[in-house]
């Protein structure tokens, strides 16, 4: 008989910086677990990686303990320098190094 795991059972799940460790292919591999196992589940994600809260229905951008910026990912690209800066750097080639199969 299955049994459904506790986790599945929360409400809101909180995720400090949790994938800050892991290349872009399992964050997003993450990502998509939680959409697809526990899609009722409100999830409240702290990150440096803007593809690891580009498709989040809110973003907060915080800066030096303050709200800088609220919205989505499009509105805060338009709007937010911050944020838009970030996103610039990290998909300008620069990048994780995995995304290009590795290191030599």
């Amino acid at each position: 008989m299955y049994r459904q795991s506790p986790l599945k059972e929360t409400e809101v799940l909180i995720l400090d910086d949790s994938t800050s460790a892991v290349d872009t292919a399992t964050d997003a591999k993450i990502r998509k677990a939680f959409a697809e196992e526990i899609p009722g589940t409100t999830k409240l994600i702290i990150a440096q990686r803007v593809s690891s809260v580009e498709h989040a229905d809110r973003i907060i951008v915080m800066e030096n303990g303050r709200v800088n910026g609220f919205g989505s990912h499009e509105e805060l690209l338009e709007s937010n320098e911050i944020y838009r800066d970030v996103y610039e750097s990290q998909t300008s080639g620069g990048g994780d190094f995995d995304e290009k199969g590795g290191e030599d």
